[in-house]
């Protein structure tokens, strides 16, 4: 018997979604048939309501505009994610799937990262995860999904990356304490760690530090956006049905 990924006009949020992996997602999830709220940062020159715009263009051409909405909102900041998640249900009645995928990077050896780079990764790849989970964990529909982004970093401890590691590594201990404490409403909360994928981010890295981690990866390459929505495709679709609590890694073979 064959099984299709149909998620027939569920309401998905993407935090992030307007670039990256959170970009990507946002497209997979509408070519399956969800309906996407797509979260932006909002900074003062409007560069992410753009990308984000452009995002639900996209998908506005593909299946039409009534298939996704633009919602801004600092993920770090616990009123606007509830201000969000209020939006999205006036906007679309329900809500089926969360992706926490916003994230930021700050990297420095601890001898040298401030107070502030430290600070700012942990509020927004670990608290902004926190303040989506609770809200999710309110309005989510019966049998909602949630699923967090992590990162190898998470397990690997890459040089200069105490603020981002220790943040990735909360978003998998988060998610196993919610996988537990939401399946009595039939949520199920998972994880994707993706290595080192080909996005904004990954291609900040320096050059030659990118030879020698692909030299690491059995695979030989870095992921493709599209390669991590798939699996959160997979997460969100009935077809892991039986999965909660896990971590999925995403890495191309690349462990420690």
């Amino acid at each position: 018997m064959s099984r299709t990924l149909d998620l027939g006009q569920q309401v998905a949020i993407v935090t992030g979604g307007g670039q990256g992996i959170g970009r990507q997602t946002a497209l997979t999830l509408a070519a399956a048939g969800a309906r996407v709220a797509i979260n932006f940062f909002p900074d003062s020159a409007g560069q992410n309501h753009a990308l984000a715009a452009q995002v639900a263009k996209e998908i506005a051409a593909l299946y039409g505009t009534e298939s996704s909405a633009v919602f801004a909102a600092d993920v770090r900041d616990a009123q606007q994610v509830e201000g969000m998640y209020t939006a999205v249900l006036d906007k679309f009645s329900r809500l089926d799937i969360v992706v926490n995928n916003a994230g930021i990077l700050r990297d420095r050896s601890i001898k040298k990262m401030t107070l502030d780079e430290w600070t700012s990764v942990i509020d927004t790849n670990l608290s902004g995860v926190f303040h989506s989970c609770q809200q999710a964990a309110l309005k989510l529909s019966p049998g909602g999904r949630i699923i967090n982004v992590a990162s190898l970093s998470a397990v690997m401890g890459f040089f200069g990356q105490a603020n981002y590691a220790a943040a990735k590594s909360g978003v998998l201990g988060l998610t196993k304490v919610l996988a537990r404490e939401l399946a009595k409403s039939n949520i199920r909360v998972n994880a994707v760690a993706p290595g080192v994928v080909d996005t904004e981010m990954g291609q900040s890295i320096p050059e030659e530090n990118r030879k020698v981690m692909q030299q690491q990866i059995p695979l030989g390459r870095f992921a493709e956006p599209r390669e991590i929505s798939d699996v959160i495709l997979f997460l969100a679709s009935d077809l892991s049905s039986y999965m909660t609590g896990q971590t999925l890694h995403v890495n191309g073979g690349w462990w420690f």
